[in-house]
């Protein structure tokens, strides 16, 4: 299947890029205290540069008091001080792009901190009650919910206030839900990305960017009904167009936070007037199965094409399980519902199909995410239950192990206390034994590490013509073998089968996840790029 070649542009950067995400309070501790900040980012610009990456996804920043990991913001325009000052976030801004690099901010429009000025304003009885949703409960004297929504963490999704009204929060309790339908709301927002574009953002990551709008009965969950009540709403499509504009006054670019099963309803956020691009959910939650991947990588480039936007590949980020974690269990697939603790992995298996992983989605049509610590190939962490913070495992009643496992500190350099993640204070999440073993700097002088890979492909992804944006040809393969061409002879071949496949012996051999065999064939779960 070939894919038309969209008209380019010299800002159109992001069809093509490479974007990783940090999470700040797990990527470098730059003052010591154990918790990851913008002077431990800016310390490690160094690093990234090298990596070779096109832009960084910063997850929230802002002022918080954490209860959902920063996605419960408290102030928009303020940095928590546990991460650093704003002042800090612009320096941070400035000599990324110094180095090549673009920033992208975190905005989270569904929700606000129960500590954010206009939700105390709210529960004082003020006028600010109007941007929320706070109503009335059911029953003889109210004391049932006003309908039966559940919360995406688990449980309700209402929670009763002392005077006797209920207030909505699609996730946790301290995360009141905005009221979209307000205009002081959506004119709120607007002002915020112009804050952040003015400070020299490039683009803007959209959380639940299909959840903002809710039909203003709030009826009870009727499965299947169309419309959903608070799901994929058509009078969201008026924000974003509104946020385009935005946007366009800047050069700035989004990308949405869009959970939709269906293709057609998920490309319409995708219009040349709304956003720019969304993450890919369909390839991330895929398993390890070449008809299935060949099946998710068809439905995505078929579903961008009538709106001519690049796709985006991604393989884990800080919501999910890690991807050499993932791809050793039995179910390679990923599913909120089947987290459960104690799942068996063969990490050694997980870790070869992770750099084949890695190599397939860094050549497919579009931009590629990156979460921090998968250039590592670091596993997913146990936490010890003692000291897991995640909401969701609680709101679960401890069934659910939570997200803290793809979140622990990074590991820097092996023999440094906490693996050189900070240098006095034990980390917020804690570090398995084993850590220091996936070290930068260990993995830095290894040239067939995880990293070594990862800055290997970047690299010749970066300057070999036919990679990035542009059209995908699938080529004649034997079953359980992914083969495709790109432009300029580019071929990518990455191998599911149990048997060792054939490779062109006329091209020439780019790159490899792995080692090939003494016949020069590629092995099981191993991937390679070729030029004709």
């Amino acid at each position: 299947m070939a894919q038309p070649t969209p008209a380019r542009t010299p800002h159109d950067w992001w069809r093509s890029a490479v974007i990783y995400q940090v999470y700040v309070r797990s990527f470098a501790d730059g003052d010591g205290d154990g918790t990851g900040d913008l002077a431990g980012v800016r310390a490690r610009l160094p690093y990234l540069a090298e990596l070779g990456v096109d832009a960084l996804w910063f997850s929230p920043w802002y002022q918080s008091p954490m209860k959902d990991g920063g996605y419960d913001v408290a102030d928009y325009r303020a940095i928590d001080p546990a991460f650093g000052t704003l002042a800090e976030a612009e320096k941070l801004i400035a000599e990324a792009r110094e180095l090549g690099i673009r920033t992208i901010v975190d905005i989270v429009p569904n929700h606000v901190s129960d500590q954010h000025p206009w939700w105390r304003g709210a529960l004082a009885g003020g006028a600010e009650r109007e941007l929320f949703h706070v109503r009335p409960g059911r029953g003889d004297h109210g004391e049932l919910p006003p309908n039966d929504w559940t919360s995406e963490f688990g449980g309700p999704a209402w929670t009763r206030l002392p005077d006797g009204h209920w207030y909505l929060h699609l996730f946790a309790p301290e995360q009141p839900d905005l009221n979209w339908a307000h205009p002081a709301v959506r004119q709120e927002h607007e002002d915020i990305l112009r804050f952040w574009f003015e400070r020299g953002v490039a683009g803007v990551r959209v959380d639940s960017a299909a959840l903002l709008a809710k039909d203003p009965r709030l009826p009870d969950f009727v499965e299947g009904r169309d419309p959903h009540p608070y799901v994929d709403r058509d009078e969201l499509h008026d924000v974003y167009r509104s946020w385009r504009a935005v946007a366009d006054e800047y050069g700035g670019v989004f990308v949405g936070e869009v959970w939709l099963p269906d293709s057609e309803r998920f490309a319409r956020y995708l219009r040349p007037d709304e956003l720019h691009t969304a993450f890919n959910f369909s390839f991330l939650t895929c398993p390890w199965d070449a008809r299935r991947l060949r099946t998710s990588i068809d439905e995505t480039l078929a579903e961008h094409a009538p709106v001519g936007a690049p796709a985006t590949w991604v393989l884990c980020n800080h919501d999910v399980t890690r991807t050499v974690t993932r791809y050793g269990r039995e179910d390679t697939g990923f599913d909120f519902a089947t987290k459960v603790f104690g799942t068996p992995t063969d990490l050694a298996l997980g870790t070869r199909r992770a750099r084949a992983a890695a190599l397939l989605s860094l050549a497919l049509p579009g931009a590629v995410y990156l979460y921090q610590g998968e250039e590592l190939g670091l596993p997913e962490a146990e936490i010890p239950r003692d000291r897991i913070q995640d909401p969701m495992h609680f709101r679960s009643g401890g069934t659910d192990p939570g997200r803290d496992g793809c979140r622990v500190p990074l590991p820097w350099t092996a023999e440094a206390p906490y693996a050189g993640f900070g240098s006095r204070e034990e980390p917020w999440l804690p570090q398995p034994a084993h850590w220091a073993a996936y070290a930068a700097d260990l993995q830095t002088e290894d040239p067939g590490s995880m990293l070594s890979l990862y800055r290997a492909a970047i690299r010749v992804r970066r300057v070999t013509p036919g990679f990035g944006d542009g059209p995908l040809t699938w080529l004649p393969s034997a079953d359980g073998v992914l083969a495709f061409a790109r432009t300029e002879g580019l071929v990518c071949v990455v191998n599911l089968a149990d048997t060792p496949a054939e490779l062109d012996g006329a091209s020439r051999l780019l790159l490899t996840s792995g080692p090939l065999d003494d016949r020069g064939r590629l092995p099981q779960d191993t991937a390679a790029w070729l030029l004709g």
